[in-house]
């Protein structure tokens, strides 16, 4: 496991260090408590790729799609989502779309499942510390 000390303008460490681990097409679980950077994260990240335009977290809407002039971004927020209602909503067929795949809390049962099926998942915890953050990158 990986592990990245950074500060809101370190963001650069830690996306750098996932454009040179990740596969073209990713699932990342985003892991840490309300306001601990999950989605500023997701916008550090959709600023490499070169997509234009406010990212924003999908609380309500569950889903947001960004194209990138170098790839695709999809960024999920499971917050208030059973596992059951994700799949009957056939949202995990989206997974095989190509590009990065940001998902803020996945459950246990949603990791479980994609696994299974043959999806490798790659986890980001964040914890805050003071006034930066730890990112804990692995699998």
């Amino acid at each position: 496991m990986k592990e990245i000390h950074a500060s809101l303008n370190q963001l650069d460490k830690v996306v750098e260090y996932l454009e040179d681990t990740l596969p073209s097409s990713a699932i990342v679980f985003l892991r840490g408590d309300l306001a601990a950077g999950k989605t500023t994260l997701t916008q550090a990240i959709a600023k490499a790729k070169g997509i234009e335009g406010e990212v924003t977290s999908p609380t309500f809407s569950l889903q947001q799609c960004y194209m990138g002039t170098d790839s695709n971004l999809f960024h999920y927020d499971l917050y208030r989502l059973e596992h059951e209602e994700f799949m009957q909503l056939g949202l995990f067929e989206d997974f095989e779309k190509e590009g990065w795949h940001m998902v803020e809390w996945g459950s246990d049962e949603l990791k479980t499942f994609l696994e299974a099926v043959g999806y490798s998942i790659f986890m980001v915890n964040i914890e805050v510390d003071k006034n930066s953050r730890i990112y804990k990158i692995g699998t």
